[in-house]
Parts: structure tokens; C-alpha cells; sequence
């Protein structure tokens, strides 16, 4: 699998803003109070997640151009789940005040990076600037479907499903090979163990799964040995931070 160039990814958070802002417009008045697709958030929840992550990812490029590491969030952990409950009530208004500002920031952040500025080492994942815009894509693209405005992983495009099977393959379990079959598409192994699942379905499908998100396009379909099975359970989603979200 490719990862994409600096200058893609710069293309793709902004088509992933404009989907973003664009599920934000057709939110109905007081729509924020109603749930997301996560359990136990709403909207609002949702909405002030992602102002709140937009802000962070934009701290680690600021900060790594000036040789400074940066915590992700104030306060860790707590401080992220307290700023999320503080502001999930807040009013449509508010909530898209908060992401528009919020966005261009992290969006201002990536344009005005050089090439090699991209390699910054920042605290994130104990990794570089580069590290943190594959991750603000991948919070723009994952999170407008949560919002259940109106679409869903069936808008994912190639590039990001190609994305998300890479990153994701930390999820295969333990002992476990799996054999990912996108329609029209190369069959693609992750994991090395001895016992082989093929998930066959529209890519979208394959990828929205990996990512614990329901498929849209119910195309999935298990088999080992030739035979059907189930979906085999994956394991936590790679995250920077012990929360399941």
C-alpha cells in the first residue's frame, strides 16, 4: 500500500473540511441534541470532539516548527473527556462556530508546512508532523459519517479505504490471516497467523468494518476453508490515547 504524498494529503483533508462542513449545514435546527452513531455520544458530543481534535493536531504542527513537543491535549485524557462533556451541550450555532474555527486552524497549520517539515518529530504517537495530518484525516473523514447527516463509509473514497487497511492491520487478531477481497479489486492479506478468514464485500464496506463503523452497503461476507463464517472479532483500534474513541 501507497501512502500518499504531502501534497495529496493537503488535497485530501481539504475535500475531507468541505464534506465535514457540508454534513454540518444540513444538520436541522436542535439536530445536535440528537444521537451520533457512537454509543452514548450525541451530536454534540461528536461535534465538540471534533473541535477539540482539530485544535490539537493543529498545536503539534505549530508547536513541532518551533522544536517544541507538545502534549496532545491539556490535562490528558481527563482533560480531553471534560472539555468534550463541558461543551456537548453548546447550540448548533455554537457547535459550528467552534469546528469552522477549529478546522482552519488545522487546515492553515498543514498548508503552511515545507516539505521537509512534514518529517518534524512532535509527541503525537512519538511520531512526525506527517503522522498527525494522516490522523486529522482520517478524524474529518471517519467522523462525518458518525454524524449520521446524511452519508455514510460508502463515500469513502480509494485512497483513504487503502489508508485505513494499513493503519488498521493492528487490528487483525492474534493468530489470525486475513484475506481482504474489495470488489474489482487485488485481494490484500494483513496479519500472519495460521488461521485464514476472507472478508469479501464493496471496499467500503471492508474498510468501515475494519474501522468499527457499520458498512452501508451490507456487501460482507466471510468464508474460511470455502465455507461461510463469521466476522471475526477484531481487536482495539490503534489509538494514541487509552479511549475508545
Amino acid at each position: 500500500m501507497t501512502s500518499p504524498s504531502p501534497a495529496a494529503l493537503q488535497a485530501e483533508l481539504h475535500k475531507a473540511a468541505d464534506a465535514l462542513a457540508a454534513a454540518l449545514d444540513r444538520l436541522p435546527d436542535g439536530g445536535e441534541k440528537a444521537p451520533s452513531t457512537l454509543p452514548g455520544w450525541s451530536r454534540g458530543h461528536l461535534l465538540a470532539h471534533l473541535a477539540g481534535i482539530c485544535d490539537a493536531l493543529a498545536r503539534q504542527v505549530e508547536h513541532g516548527r518551533r522544536g517544541e513537543k507538545v502534549a496532545l491535549y491539556d490535562g490528558g485524557v481527563e482533560g480531553r473527556n471534560r472539555a468534550i462533556d463541558l461543551a456537548a451541550g453548546h447550540s448548533l450555532g455554537q457547535h459550528r462556530a467552534d469546528v469552522t474555527a477549529a478546522l482552519n486552524r488545522a487546515l492553515a497549520a498543514f498548508d503552511a508546512l515545507t516539505g521537509p517539515e512534514w518529517q518534524t518529530p512532535i509527541t503525537f504517537r512519538d511520531g512526525v508532523i506527517y503522522d498527525a495530518g494522516l490522523a486529522l484525516w482520517r478524524e474529518l473523514v471517519i467522523h462525518t459519517s458518525d454524524l449520521d447527516a446524511g452519508t455514510g463509509p460508502e463515500t469513502w473514497n480509494g485512497a483513504f479505504c487503502s489508508h485505513l487497511f494499513d493503519f488498521l492491520a493492528a487490528r487483525v487478531p492474534t493468530g489470525t490471516r486475513l484475506v481482504l477481497q474489495p470488489v474489482a479489486l487485488p485481494p490484500l492479506g494483513l496479519g500472519a497467523g495460521g488461521s485464514t478468514v476472507v472478508v469479501s464485500g464493496m471496499v467500503t464496506d471492508i474498510a468501515a468494518w475494519l474501522a468499527g463503523r457499520q458498512p452501508s452497503l451490507d456487501s460482507l461476507r466471510a468464508t474460511a476453508a470455502g465455507d461461510g463464517t463469521d466476522l471475526p472479532e477484531l481487536l482495539p483500534w490503534p489509538s494514541a490515547m487509552p479511549d475508545p474513541k
